[in-house]
């Protein structure tokens, strides 16, 4: 299984051309795919009515990884290593990796700067 972020989303649903995107890549070798349930809400924040369907789509073919208490304490790990690196990255993407290792799923993501600073944390690009 691999972890979706919300930037392999967000690129897969503005690309015209489908098979230059890091999700389509990665489909040609893996089927079992999953996201946070904080990319969920990221990605149904940002949408309007109009896109929700793709969304609704997209998501139902796919398991959601809930944030338990596992989760949350992976989080604030992450959360207490960054902040001492004087490293912070943002709070949902802290969310999402901690999801990441706390399921042991590598996390696919176009946003190597933010989530390469998150140490056990597997990035797929």
């Amino acid at each position: 299984m691999i972890l979706l972020d919300s930037s392999v989303l967000i690129e897969l649903f503005r690309a015209h051309d489908k098979t230059k995107t890091l999700f389509y890549k990665l489909a040609a070798t893996e089927n079992n795919f999953a996201i946070s349930i904080i990319t969920h809400y990221e990605v149904f924040l940002g949408s309007n009515d109009d896109q929700d369907s793709f969304w609704n789509d997209f998501i139902n073919s796919i398991e959601i990884l809930d944030f338990n208490l596992q989760t949350s304490n992976q989080a604030i790990n992450i959360y207490k290593q960054l902040k001492k690196n004087n490293k912070l990255i943002d709070l949902a993407d802290i969310l999402i990796a901690a999801t990441s290792i706390s399921y042991k799923t590598p996390l696919a993501t176009l946003n190597l700067k933010h989530f390469q600073r998150i140490n056990d944390l597997e990035v797929v690009t």
